[in-house]
């Protein structure tokens, strides 16, 4: 479905297209989708004008073993452009998710943020979509002050903000932005079973063993208060079981979070623990590609089932809706671990 500026809203016949979403970009989710639909371009100054600021929501169903259907939300997205041949077609629409109208408006003068996570991060989602939508699922982390400069990125001062307790803050798949801690991959239960059996959803996969971007370290350094000392605190992987152990042979691997948000010991120790536990997510990661699953989010973790029967427990890093019938999924995930 098409929003226009002028209120209008278009159903989009499409011919196909996709919806990737990936937890590792600023922002997470991007859209292309194509139809025989000539007329959405736009091709006088007033039709432009209800383009420029339009969104999309996508939708796609999935259907369910007992044979009912329900339509899933994919995104709200900015149209971003329209192009194709306005006589024979086909038209090409693509867009990003919310986050950037955030980013894209950048700060015009000195920009300060004081007093708690979720308020912070509200106060700049609001300064660029008043009537947004914020979920915070995270308990209240009082920050200090930080100060950006102008032609600075809203959207990168939310996620330093988030950072400071350990979360993460990104729009969901119906357009609500949502302040969230990652998921713990090994309490976490799985929400949906890749089996490559008769009658299951597995297509293929591989696995691989890579320890790039694997810490057992997170060292959280802030500013303390008045004349105080700089504040800092390491977070180790402390689990003499765990592959990643501080003391073991995986060896120190730290990395380092700064921000004056900052600004006691207690506030650093709380950001290195959170960020400690995506940091070291096992140094393994799998590709996948199955059925599709609209319904799914990255940080989900799912259980797989491969044709050797091994079963492995996979959280999800990104992944690629196709809006046509038949079209592949892959899945791209992190922290592969034996599972039952």
């Amino acid at each position: 479905m098409l929003f226009r500026t002028d209120g209008n809203a278009v159903p989009i016949e499409h011919t196909g297209g996709s919806v990737s979403v990936d937890r590792g970009q600023a922002i997470r989710r991007t859209c292309t989708v194509t139809s025989a639909d000539v007329s959405l371009i736009p091709t006088t100054p007033t039709d432009q004008l209800a383009t420029y600021g339009a969104r999309l929501l996508i939708r796609r169903g999935v259907e369910f073993g007992d044979g009912s259907t329900e339509l899933v939300p994919l995104g709200v997205f900015r149209l971003d452009s329209v192009d194709g041949d306005p006589a024979d077609g086909p038209v090409t629409l693509t867009g990003k998710s919310l986050e950037c109208i955030v980013a894209d408006d950048k700060f015009t003068a000195p920009y300060q943020v004081t007093g708690t996570v979720a308020g912070a991060i509200t106060a700049l989602i609001t300064r660029s979509i008043p009537d947004a939508q914020i979920i915070s699922n995270i308990p209240s982390t009082v920050i200090g002050a930080r100060t950006w400069d102008a032609d600075g990125d809203p959207w990168a001062a939310c996620q330093e903000i988030a950072a400071a307790a350990g979360a993460e803050v990104y729009t969901n798949a119906d357009g609500a932005f949502a302040i969230e801690v990652l998921p713990d991959a090994l309490a976490a239960t799985p929400v949906w079973a890749v089996e490559a059996t008769e009658g299951g959803v597995y297509v293929k996969g591989s696995r691989a063993m890579s320890s790039d971007g694997v810490y057992n370290g997170v060292l959280a350094k802030g500013e303390g208060t008045g004349a105080g000392a700089p504040v800092q605190y390491l977070a180790t992987d402390n689990d003499p079981g765990s592959p990643t152990y501080w003391g073991g042979p995986f060896g120190h691997r730290s990395t380092t979070y700064s921000s004056s948000t900052l600004t006691t010991s207690a506030a650093c120790e709380s950001a290195a623990t959170q960020q400690l536990r995506a940091a070291r997510a096992p140094n393994s990661k799998g590709d996948l590609s199955s059925l599709p699953n609209p319904a799914l989010e990255p940080g989900d973790v799912i259980r797989v089932t491969h044709p050797d029967e091994r079963r492995e427990l996979h959280q999800i890093a990104s992944f690629t809706v196709p809006l046509d019938e038949g079209g592949d999924f892959p899945i791209a995930t992190i922290g592969a671990k034996e599972g039952s």
